[in-house]
């Protein structure tokens, strides 16, 4: 059975008790730290940034990934059944390769996105209460695509995905312009939450800027979906890790819903699960820090969370799949490299990864906190979600072992 719609991860079980203490005491130590060290509000969001005097190419930059779409889509139609590079190039190249592009060159689809070579001419605003739903939805269905759907490297299954995407973007962009790419687009939504992690940002208006990634953070901005959004990615990552383990593939594989069906209540709980967690830990850092309606407003610390997540099962994919892209787009002989790199590399990527993405998001959680929440409750209202972080952690190693 594959995995991630085409190939494998490969994971080394180091240790999981070293991994489960490394970890619990990062945590440990970051929050007591920031709650004796730490106590104002020192990110600045959006206006923090030296500006960089950039004007990337944007057109050229379109025009030419509208030409690479293309060029998948005719391997897709025209390619051969057996050895065919467009799965590969979708969900290695296109799905994995976006976090690390964005974590380097900050929001990359946006710069990349075809869809925006449309003009801007919206006939109505966006209504604000749409926020990142559609985003949120179009992940899902990526997501379950790409783990659940029976064939998910199958070229009927990526081209009617692509008519639905491609369908969704051009209608979204002649009705409501370029706001709906903002917030509609999942792969754009999906690249700028990793880009805000990045030390090349790109405010609002699009200027370029060097700063703090956790200014960046900061600047994330709430909206009507974006906790939605973000617990998808945690949540099917989650599934990803869980979907390896032996009792679920047995499972799947006699279910009487069979793997389909079983599969997708298996991802949808997982997002729920990871949302119900939030939601309630959020509830009651409000009542202990006398502050309502925090969810979208501590959303932000989640991302760090989810990215650590995205990288830690998706390193080795990318780096042992992504050699046959190239072999197989640029006719090179030879074959991949299992051994490209030591099991010892893949464990430390992926536990720290892990680990820093949730000491991020303690530290992002926590600055927040102590501009929201009562001076004299800011660190007591940080519990839950301190508690919530040491959830997250404790079963993402867990699941990074499960497989």
């Amino acid at each position: 059975m594959l995995a991630h719609g085409v190939g494998s991860r490969s994971d080394l079980p180091i240790p999981l008790f070293y991994a489960y203490a490394g970890a619990f005491a990062a945590l440990v130590v970051s929050f007591l730290a920031l709650g004796l060290l730490w106590a104002d509000s020192r990110f600045r969001g959006e206006s923090a940034g030296r500006v960089l005097p950039v004007r990337p190419p944007a057109k050229v930059l379109r025009i030419i990934t509208a030409v690479l779409g293309a060029y998948t889509l005719g391997w897709l139609i025209l390619g051969p059944e057996e050895g065919n590079a467009a799965p590969y190039l979708v969900y290695v190249v296109f799905w994995v390769g976006l976090v690390p592009a964005s974590l380097l060159f900050g929001p990359v689809w946006r710069l990349l996105n075809p869809f925006r070579l449309l003009p801007d001419r919206p006939r109505r605003p966006l209504p604000p209460r749409l926020g990142h739903w559609p985003a949120a939805a179009g992940l899902l269905v990526f997501t379950w695509m790409e783990l659940v759907s029976p064939e998910p490297a199958a070229g009927v299954t990526l081209l009617l995905f692509a008519l639905l995407y491609g369908g969704a973007q051009l209608t979204g962009t002649l009705v409501y312009g370029h706001a709906w790419l903002e917030r509609g687009d999942p792969f754009e939504v999906y690249s700028t939450l990793a880009g805000h992690l990045a030390p090349l940002g790109r405010r609002a208006d699009g200027t370029v800027v060097l700063r703090n990634p956790f200014d960046g953070l900061d600047a994330i901005q709430p909206a009507p979906g974006l906790v939605a959004t973000v617990c998808v990615l945690l949540g099917s990552t989650g599934y990803d890790g869980f979907s390896g383990a032996p009792v679920w593939v047995d499972a799947l594989q006699s279910g009487p819903l069979g793997r389909t069906g079983l599969g997708t209540i298996g991802l949808v709980t997982a997002i729920g699960v990871v949302l119900l967690l939030y939601v309630a830990c959020i509830g009651l850092a409000g009542l202990i820090g006398g502050a309502r309606d925090l969810a979208p407003r501590f959303a932000h610390s989640l991302v760090p969370i989810a990215v650590g997540y995205l990288i830690a099962h998706y390193f080795s994919l990318l780096v042992i799949e992504g050699q046959r892209v190239a072999i197989m787009t640029l006719r090179l002989p030879g074959e991949v490299d299992q051994e490209i790199v030591s099991p010892a590399t893949i464990a430390t990527v992926q536990v720290g990864a892990i680990v820093l993405g949730h000491v991020a998001g303690v530290v992002a959680a926590h600055d927040r906190s102590v501009r929201l929440l009562a001076p004299a409750r800011a660190v007591a209202g940080q519990i839950p979600l301190f508690m919530l972080m040491i959830c997250y952690t404790l079963g993402g190693l867990t699941l990074l072992f499960a497989a």
